[in-house]
């Protein structure tokens, strides 16, 4: 199963529309999260013509994706559980909100946005992923997406980088 995902996106504000470079894989993918900060709700509208989206809501979504979105959400792809929320708050940093969110829940994965900092890394045998943004870097090198494979018992994480949001 090849699962896009993406957060982050700030369409209209960042970019007028996604890039070329994800909606390749988003054309092969089974399922795409969103982590998000959508923005506009034309956003979920367009990916739901490439497949299976599921997302939870950002800090900076408004009324009609607050409606249509949870605050946060478990996806069970057999045998994993993937926790998705977005990771804004006050205190502590992203990641740790993030874990915070489903501590006393059993996940495999959590994916999180908010940063713009792509990450991939293990904590307390969970799997921590962030993709970046496709459309607004901050300080990063390179837009950035990611891909979550899952074969039979293992899940796998990979950024894809790139330097042009067009």
């Amino acid at each position: 199963m090849k699962i896009i995902v993406i957060s982050d996106t700030h369409i209209p504000k960042r970019a007028k529309k996604l890039p070329e470079q994800l909606i390749v894989n988003l054309k092969q993918a089974d399922l795409i999260i969103h982590a998000g900060d959508w923005q506009i709700l034309e956003v979920y509208q367009e990916l739901a013509g490439y497949g299976e989206v599921q997302g939870v809501i950002g800090n900076v979504d408004g009324q009609d994706i607050q409606e249509r979105f949870p605050e946060k959400l478990i996806i069970e792809v057999h045998p994993f559980k993937i926790g998705v929320v977005h990771g804004h708050g006050k205190k502590l940093t992203t990641e740790r909100r993030s874990l915070d969110a489903f501590k006393g829940e059993q996940v495999d994965c959590i994916v999180f946005g908010h940063s713009h900092i792509p990450v991939i890394k293990k904590t307390d045998d969970i799997l921590l992923f962030n993709p970046g943004s496709v459309t607004d870097k901050r300080r990063q090198p390179c837009y950035s997406y990611g891909i979550l494979t899952i074969k039979e018992d293992t899940i796998k994480a990979e950024h894809i980088f790139f330097d042009d949001k067009s």
